[in-house]
């Protein structure tokens, strides 16, 4: 199998403002398993780039460990990118976004990067209200060590070995409005219509905005019982030689109006629930969206759309008054003041 992109693209694509194609902010090929999730969301966020007219060099990809983590490999591949250690993106965004607030920073992760080892990165990068966009691909398990539930995974759902998760989920959306996050998202990686505008009002957003995009997996859905699942088969055949297989599935997509719910079938026969908030809905009131999503949470649905947003706030910038020039582009001038200047800071001291 190549892993090489094909060169070739339609003649008449559109262009953006800036005269490129969509093209222009794709990335590598992706290796996640065919019909992943997370290759909409990288597709949503490279469409809304290309529609935003941003140029790919003045973002910053930040990423910790994960199936989702290894997604900025495919988006925008002429961007900046910093793979970091398991659930210290959020460091590494504050560090980058410190030394340098002329870039756009996204910041992408999964429910077990955020969730789990790097929760309390999570909370005080919200309490800092970084200016970033921080999107977690949620799949409510690890992917990468084959299928155990994460700490989003909801109360009484089975995962492949056929355990039932008895602990209660961590909501993340509801987690963030608490903490003080200033935009606040829920989408479904495959609507593409609601998820690509979201992404727009995000990078747009001046502080932290955070997207919790549900993206199904669709490798650890083979449930223990079924027929068809991996360990039946493997216990019922002879081989020289054990492997796993991984099924092409076709990706989950989805269309439905605001105000409405749209029942999900997943790859494994369960059913999803989404709700999709009505046109009319006020963002600015942080109570009312709280109290929204418990009640959907209340009838096993998902709420979507723009939950929270708080346009009027300080961003970790003006919360620090530091300078607005990046810190490699400051002079000697700049940081060498002069012996008077440090004469009236150590006597402000005094």
């Amino acid at each position: 199998m190549s892993y090489v992109r094909s060169t070739f693209r339609h003649p008449n694509l559109p262009r953006n403002d800036l005269g490129f194609t969509v093209d222009y902010y794709e990335g590598s090929l992706s290796t996640l398993c065919a019909g992943c999730g997370h290759d909409s969301i990288t597709a949503s966020i490279a469409q809304a780039c290309f529609e935003l007219n941003i140029e790919p060099h003045k973002v910053a990809k930040l990423s910790g460990i994960g199936c989702s983590s290894k997604t900025p490999a495919y988006f925008l591949s002429n961007s900046h990118g910093f793979n970091s250690v398991h659930g210290r993106m959020p460091s590494i965004a504050t560090g980058a976004n410190l030394a340098n607030r002329d870039l756009i920073y996204l910041g992408i992760s999964g429910d077990g990067d955020t969730a789990s080892i790097g929760m309390g990165q999570f909370v005080h990068v919200i309490r800092r209200n970084l200016n970033m966009v921080y999107i977690v691909m949620n799949n409510g398990c690890y992917g990468l060590t084959k299928g155990q539930d994460s700490a989003t995974a909801d109360v009484g759902s089975k995962n492949k070995s056929g355990n039932i998760n008895i602990y209660e989920t961590i909501d993340l959306a509801s987690l963030a409005i608490e903490l003080g996050a200033t935009f606040v998202g829920q989408s479904f990686s495959g609507d593409k219509d609601q998820l690509t505008p979201l992404i727009k009002a995000a990078m747009n957003h001046p502080g932290f905005a955070f997207l919790n995009i549900i993206s199904p997996c669709v490798t650890f859905n083979n449930n223990a019982g079924s027929t068809k699942s991996y360990d039946y088969v493997r216990e019922h055949i002879e081989a020289t030689a054990t492997v796993d297989f991984v099924p092409i599935r076709k990706e989950i997509k989805t269309e439905y109006e605001k105000g409405t719910i749209q029942v999900i079938k997943m790859h494994d026969g369960s059913e999803m629930r989404l709700n999709k908030l009505a046109e009319d809905w006020d963002p600015s009131d942080k109570f009312s969206a709280i109290n929204a999503m418990q009640n959907a949470k209340s009838r096993d649905e998902i709420l979507t759309g723009l939950l929270y947003m708080n346009p009027e706030c300080d961003d970790l910038h003006e919360l620090l008054e530091t300078n607005e020039k990046p810190l490699n582009s400051l002079s000697k001038a700049d940081l060498c003041p002069g012996a008077e200047v440090l004469k009236e800071i150590n006597e402000s001291f005094g």
